[in-house]
């Protein structure tokens, strides 16, 4: 058993890890946490409040939403509801994982509802925006 010191984050942690050999077979002993000890570094501030998408829209039949592939947070929004839009056209800019993504139209329609607004961070399946 081995024991080391790390910092993460402004807090330190005492782990104990134990050597696996092929023979062993001892996974579920791999490692273990201490609790964390208590840091000298000062609490980080709070982020500042960012709008949350609404995860779930009551969607009315003849109408297609357009969810997000995955989550991060939306850069800006190029069309606002009643603006009609082609396919292909990109509607919002997401960003996840320090790229921009384009969330497109999947067809020609208008657009009824938009559900994130620029700054929001949205979950993967979250409603975007709603096409007519």
């Amino acid at each position: 058993m081995k024991k080391f010191l790390i910092t993460f984050k402004g807090q330190q942690y005492e782990l104990e890890v134990e050597e696996i050999t092929a023979n062993s077979g001892t996974a579920s002993r791999s490692a273990a946490a201490a609790p964390p000890r208590a840091s000298a570094a000062p609490a980080p501030a709070a982020a500042p409040a960012v709008p949350k998408a609404s995860p779930k829209v009551a969607v009315p039949t003849g109408t297609d939403t357009v969810n997000a592939p995955m989550p991060g947070k939306i850069l800006a929004v190029n069309f606002k509801p009643g603006d009609a839009v082609k396919r292909g056209d990109t509607v919002m800019i997401l960003e996840a994982m320090k790229m921009e993504n384009e969330i497109v139209a999947p067809r020609d329609a208008k657009i009824s509802e938009v559900c994130a607004a620029a700054g929001a961070t949205v979950s993967t399946g979250d409603v975007l925006f709603v096409l007519g």
